[in-house]
């Protein structure tokens, strides 16, 4: 999955993920609590009420939930506007309730938080910000202009205009904060899961590649030896059949040597095969296999290994784990997405450690962004000079987050940095100056020979059908 792919994605409205039946609900709660409020104010309080307006604005969201109810269907999810309406609806009903008894002289005002977070935890900004402002209008308005609660006798029930002043900035900025609050939190929590979506995504196609490995390497296993004896039986047949009808019998070999290739590869088919020399590999074979499809891209991948003082000359067995190759590949990616000319792939080991440093002779990483490395979707502006020199790249950060998700579940640890700094004139700077990754293993956990991720010795199993 590209970067495109996620990006198309992303762009899909959430609000139409929302059920009409639950803003319904919703609404049929806060109706309860208008009829709750009205009659204890009333009967207990004896408030002096427009009754008959306060129905009105209270029936009209019932027709309108009846309505709902009965034209469409409980499975119907709204679009942007359909969401917009809805909570704009609310919004507009409940301000005119709070003008009919008290503005904001009714400790109810509050509630006009309500639609505004809302709108930011399922729509886009446009609708977000078009339901604050007019929230915030609604609220400045009824300040000023508002029917006032009366008690029994006649007396105005009002607090002072400090109070009334404090109350209208105490609004505002809920709806300002909440509204920002709320938009901040939804979008990184749908980034974050967009993210892991393409992280299991990127995975589950990793896994797959390998099972095909494995199904490959039982083939060629399996079929050696029948495919050798029917080359084999086919030359004599060739050379003899014509002369020699006394080989039969090798023309039976022959279909009985095609008849067990048949069943191998049905076998196979059904059963797959987990061959153990598949599950581990030479550092040095794995890096190459991470970094092969950036090969040919006209970009130098220089590899070097070697133990780090203290650690044994034998280069380490790992593990061929489909998440360490994939995300070591997307490290090289962007290693040679950004690279003049080189990029250099270290490994180095110890005992207790093995560490890959991956190097570019690139502009570096933004310092600005060293600290964000590896959160989704994080794209800093291109300048101009950027899109000149790579018009083609539109990335978001996601490909490193895969690969540090990755690379973090198989317990690496991984650092992001700079080989010198990205302002530092260029006869300055060293060959390798560019941006440098490093990602350390504790050495047990993809060891393939030590600890407890040792793949077991042996013969493979044969297929059972």
């Amino acid at each position: 999955m590209t970067d495109s792919d996620i990006g198309l994605m992303r762009g899909q409205s959430r609000s139409n993920w929302i059920r009409l039946r639950t803003l319904i609900l919703l609404r049929w709660v806060a109706i309860a609590g208008q009829l709750t409020a009205i009659t204890v104010a009333q009967k207990m309080y004896h408030l002096q009420l427009e009754l008959g307006l306060c129905y009105l604005a209270i029936g009209i969201s019932v027709i309108g939930n009846l309505i709902a109810i009965f034209v469409f269907p409980e499975n119907k999810r709204l679009t942007e506007t359909e969401n917009f309406l809805m909570v704009l609806f609310d919004l507009l009903q409940l301000a005119f309730l709070l003008y009919l008894t008290g503005g904001l002289h009714n400790p109810f005002a509050l509630l006009l938080l309500g639609p505004v977070t809302i709108s930011a935890n399922v729509m886009g900004l446009r609708s977000t910000i078009l339901i604050g402002s007019t929230a915030i209008i609604l609220v400045t308005l009824m300040a000023q202009f508002h029917l006032p609660l009366r008690t029994e006798q006649g007396f105005i029930l009002r607090i002072p205009d400090v109070f009334v002043f404090g109350n209208w900035a105490a609004i505002i900025i809920a709806i300002i904060f909440m509204g920002a609050y709320s938009r901040r939190i939804s979008s990184e929590m749908r980034s974050m899961g967009d993210a892991l979506a393409a992280t299991q995504l990127a995975l589950s196609r990793e896994q797959k590649l390998t099972d095909l490995g494995g199904v490959v390497a039982a083939a060629a296993h399996e079929l050696g030896t029948p495919l050798a004896t029917i080359k084999l039986a086919s030359a004599e047949l060739i050379e003899e059949l014509e002369d020699r009808p006394d080989l039969r019998e090798d023309a039976a070999l022959i279909r009985e040597q095609a008849d067990r290739c048949r069943d191998i590869l049905r076998d196979m088919g059904r059963a797959g095969k987990d061959d153990l020399h598949l599950r581990q590999a030479p550092l040095s074979a794995v890096l190459n296999e991470a970094a092969e499809p950036h090969m040919n891209r006209g970009k130098q991948i220089h590899f070097e290994e070697g133990p780090a003082p203290g650690g044994s000359y034998q280069q380490p067995s790992v593990l061929r784990k489909p998440e360490i190759i994939h995300g070591l590949r997307n490290l090289v990616q962007n290693a040679v997405d950004f690279a003049r000319e080189n990029v250099w792939v270290e490994s180095t080991w110890t005992d207790n450690e093995i560490a890959i440093r991956i190097m570019d002779d690139g502009r570096g990483y933004p310092p600005q962004m060293i600290g964000r490395i590896g959160d989704p979707f994080v794209r800093r502006r291109r300048t101009e000079t950027d899109r000149k020199a790579r018009p083609e790249y539109e990335g978001m950060g996601l490909g490193l987050f895969i690969a540090k998700t990755l690379l973090e579940r198989s317990g690496a640890e991984l650092s992001f940095a700079n080989g010198s700094d990205p302002y530092q004139p260029d006869k300055l700077k060293t060959e390798r100056r560019g941006a440098i990754v490093e990602v350390v293993w504790p050495r047990p956990k993809i060891d393939a020979q030590l600890g407890e991720n040792a793949v077991p010795i042996g013969l493979n199993q044969p297929i059972r059908v």
